[in-house]
């Protein structure tokens, strides 16, 4: 194989991060274009082992340079099928990162890519050997695949050309799952795709919750595990309800324990504060707790600019991902948001206080028409007292929630009389009355005798050490 390519091929390689100072060429990403896609074709129509590039080659970038780049795959066997698409799509990603000094993030529309200095010193000019490299992976890992076509496009005009017929597919196969329900199955799928950057993260496919990816459904997950029990997707056994409305199952807690070696023994799929789901890194949308209005945010990759808790989208993802189960975080595929059990447990949309307006047309239709005008946009709110200004405003349902803390507030009013007023309005204990299991501390000023009363409700907190010094 080292002499077949100019690269080492090893899933030794996943996981593998290329900085910025390392980096020949970035392609596709935030700040590009770019696409992946695979399609089922008749036998007669692919050129096994046939690659085309429209565009520039490698060879042809500048250190440091941008470029867009789509990947499309044609495949053809006698057990292949449109339900197997998008699992061979998503194996891009996999097989992309055992190329060692190529490194791929994400999927669909969303890839992003790099290639390093020191592989291309070592040979890595062109992108025909990446593409036959995957081929070859492709057939090798994934025997019912007899053929396989790559067409890999650098050319930005060709690329708009192109890029709606894919979001036209990514819809198409997303649509599948409208009418189907978790109740209405015995079986989820689980996914362990991105165990390499990600190793506790517990992955659940479900009718009514997406890969966090967004790129598996559950009839993507069904085609994997039926033509590739050993592969990446597998079943997981619903098992006895636990608790409906929040998602919890016996089976999926199991899987959760065996996947993640014991760090998680509890997932509730529709929760947002108790016991979430885990969040990898690959996931399209993160979801925050703003304390301040007792509401939730979403930001996604697409949106550069900062969200109302003064925090971007890398910051929070960083803060999520890796495969934990983060309280007050939480990472989603877009098409979560068309669930009709979409974070059901904590007030599904009546507790979304702000999106991108970008991300917000893009669901606009699956959000309940009596609140779409009351989920505040960067074009309404910056900072977290615009976002209070606009929901009053607006009427927005999370004011009821503000009702019922100034009614349970008087109860602590003799431990509060020395907590500072927070932003937003609230005062301290006000923003101490979070979800359980969620720890969090109120704004405190500095200076002052009386000191500060800090209360810690449903809070899990883990010290060290505590170091305790007399000053003078």
């Amino acid at each position: 194989m080292a002499d077949e390519f100019p690269f080492e091929i090893s899933p030794m390689f996943e996981g593998e991060r290329i900085r910025k100072d390392g980096m020949y060429a970035e392609l596709a990403g935030p700040k590009s274009k770019g696409f992946e896609l695979v399609r089922a074709a008749d036998m007669d129509d692919v050129e096994d082992g046939k690659f085309t590039l429209i565009g520039p080659d490698i060879s042809d970038m500048e250190e440091g340079s941008r470029h867009p780049l789509a990947m499309i795959y044609k495949i053809a066997g006698e057990l292949v099928e449109a339900d197997l698409e998008s699992i061979v799509e998503r194996r891009n990603h996999e097989f992309q990162n055992y190329i060692q000094g190529f490194m791929h993030l994400n999927q669909r529309d969303d890839v992003w890519m790099r290639v390093s200095k020191e592989a291309v010193e070592k040979g890595l000019t062109s992108f025909e050997s990446v593409a036959k490299a995957i081929m070859m992976l492709f057939k090798n890992e994934l025997p019912f695949i007899e053929k396989v076509e790559a067409i890999y496009i650098t050319d930005m005009d060709e690329i708009e050309k192109e890029i709606d017929n894919a979001r036209e597919v990514y819809k198409a196969r997303d649509d599948r799952t409208r009418d189907l329900h978790d109740e209405d199955v015995d079986t989820f799928y689980g996914c362990t795709l991105c165990a390499s950057f990600a190793p506790t993260n517990v992955c659940v496919v479900t009718p009514d919750r997406i890969s966090l990816c967004g790129a598996i459904n559950w009839f993507d997950g069904r085609a994997a595990a039926k033509v590739d029990p050993e592969g990446p997707q597998f079943a997981i056994p619903k098992g006895d309800v636990i608790d409906e409305e929040s998602g919890e199952y016996t089976g999926v807690n199991e899987a959760a324990e065996r996947l993640s070696s014991g760090e998680y023994d509890r997932i509730k799929l529709h929760s947002f504060f108790e016991y979430p789901h885990t969040s990898c890194g690959c996931f399209e949308v993160v979801g925050f707790y703003i304390p301040e209005v007792d509401g939730i945010g979403w930001i996604d990759r697409d949106f550069a600019g900062t969200a109302p808790n003064g925090l971007q989208f890398s910051t929070m993802a960083g803060q999520t991902g890796g495969g934990k189960q983060v309280v007050g975080f939480l990472g989603v595929g877009v098409n979560y948001f068309r669930s009709p059990k979409f974070i059901q447990s904590d007030g599904g949309w009546n507790r979304v206080v702000w999106m991108p307006k970008m991300l917000k047309d893009k669901v606009l239709n699956d959000i309940p028409e009596d609140i779409r005008d009351k989920i505040a946009t960067e074009e309404d709110a910056t900072d977290v007292d615009s976002l209070r200004t606009f929901l009053k405003e607006k009427d927005h349902p999370i004011l009821e929630r503000w009702v019922e803390e100034e009614e349970e507030a008087p109860e602590e009013e003799e431990e509060a009389e020395t907590a500072p007023q927070a932003q937003g309005g609230f005062t301290a204990p006000q923003m101490m009355q979070m979800p359980s299991n969620m720890p969090s501390m109120p704004m405190m000023s500095g200076g002052g005798s009386g000191g500060v009363k800090v209360i810690l409700k449903n809070a899990k907190v883990s010290i060290d050490k505590v170091i305790i010094k007399k000053q003078d």
